[in-house]
């Protein structure tokens, strides 16, 4: 006979309080240009991109290594036979000629030797002679001044309004958002004037002075660095302007000072020209410091494409220029090789038409002109209206 069980008591369970889960923050709106890429597309971008690097620089070799010192002995070669030319100067071909070549030197060293050495895309041949540590270029800016605001400032926070000192260099309104001032309306004239002193400028600039007033830099370092700058614009000043013009004689000595001048003074032109044709034309976008702060390994990708602009041209145009004119793929790998940026420039473009994102490119004419209307929108008030979220 079985004994009937009573069924056991239901257990009570207890439920443990619901705590409202923290509210995310909300987020920030994505680039413009890039709303549709998600965190997984990013990292995928970031992987492709990463392997083009990677095979890139895994291909350096002899090659690569007798490109650049070919460019230095040509660069050299041309100097020397510009100075011999102004030697005789107050004869209009030696004149014409020597200009024409000192100032292709100044160009070439400037741009494709002493921008791209001190970057240290050569570092790993380790040459002592052409490494980013020792390299000292022809310009009144000393290296380590100008490392430290380019390499590690401009290349750091491209394109971001309020970090990037390049974007403008604080003498050009380029985004609605910088507040706009009465002297902006000037911005059209001085933007060509300062084309004509560009060298001198970004060395007085990449010293930030103002830096001193605002506590972020002692008046013990400021004074170190003007003392340095000024021994290195002595140099500079002292060679192309007294001696070599000294060495022509008293008849040919104005010629050869104004040949001397008219090199410096083109080659800053170029210079300049060069640099806000890579980031200023319409297509280039710039930054909040929130989007910087927020952004993972793609973003910052995804930063350097979208702040950058080409420029098309041929071989010798592309080596004048640094080049610069494969700004976009100098941003995306600001240390490697700048002659090896033509090889992997339709690998890039295939990577952003695969991911939907701009390749921003034209003729050194179009993006000039592109540049010029911003800067003249800009000296207005509004200058286009606030950023489109």
């Amino acid at each position: 006979m079985q004994t009937a069980v009573a069924p056991a008591a239901p257990v009570k369970l207890r439920r443990a309080p619901v705590r409202p889960a923290p509210e995310p923050a909300p987020p920030l709106p994505p680039s413009p240009a890039a709303p549709h890429l998600s965190d997984a597309h990013l990292d995928a971008l970031a992987r492709e991109l990463d392997a083009i690097r990677d095979a890139t620089m895994a291909d350096l070799g002899a090659q690569d290594a007798a490109y650049i010192r070919r460019v230095i002995a040509t660069q050299r070669h041309m100097e020397v036979a510009g100075r011999l030319l102004l030697l005789f100067a107050r004869k209009r071909p030696a004149l014409i000629g020597g200009t024409a070549l000192l100032t292709a030197a100044k160009v070439l060293e400037n741009m494709e030797l002493g921008h791209n050495i001190m970057h240290g895309q050569w570092d790993w041949m380790r040459d002592p002679s052409i490494h980013s540590t020792t390299w000292e270029w022809d310009a009144v800016s000393t290296a380590k001044s100008w490392k430290h605001a380019h390499n590690y400032q401009h290349h750091t926070y491209t394109n971001v309004v309020g970090k990037d000192r390049d974007l403008g260099y604080s003498a050009m309104r380029v985004e609605p958002e910088q507040p706009w001032h009465p002297i902006y309306l000037l911005q059209p004239v001085y933007f060509f004037l300062m084309a004509f002193t560009f060298e001198w400028g970004i060395a007085v600039y990449d010293m930030e002075l103002d830096a001193v007033r605002d506590g972020r830099k002692t008046k013990e370092q400021a004074r170190d660095e003007v003392l340095a700058m000024a021994r290195k614009a002595r140099g500079q000043v002292l060679k192309d302007y007294v001696l070599f013009p000294m060495l022509s004689g008293r008849r040919s000595a104005p010629k050869a000072l104004a040949g001397a001048l008219v090199a410096n003074i083109i080659r800053s032109m170029w210079v300049h020209t060069i640099v806000f044709c890579g980031h200023l034309p319409e297509g280039a976008e710039t930054f909040t410091e929130e989007q910087f702060e927020q952004e993972s390994r793609g973003g910052w990708y995804v930063r350097q494409l979208l702040g950058s602009c080409n420029l098309e041209g041929t071989r010798l145009f592309h080596i004048l220029t640094g080049h610069l004119s494969y700004q976009v793929e100098h941003h995306l790998y600001p240390d490697m090789p700048s002659s090896r940026y033509a090889e992997i420039a339709p690998k890039v473009q295939a990577v952003c038409e695969r991911y939907g994102l701009p390749y921003t490119t034209g003729r050194l004419g179009r993006q000039y002109g592109s540049v010029y209307k911003k800067i003249l929108r800009m000296a207005l008030p509004g200058g286009g209206g606030p950023r489109v979220p």
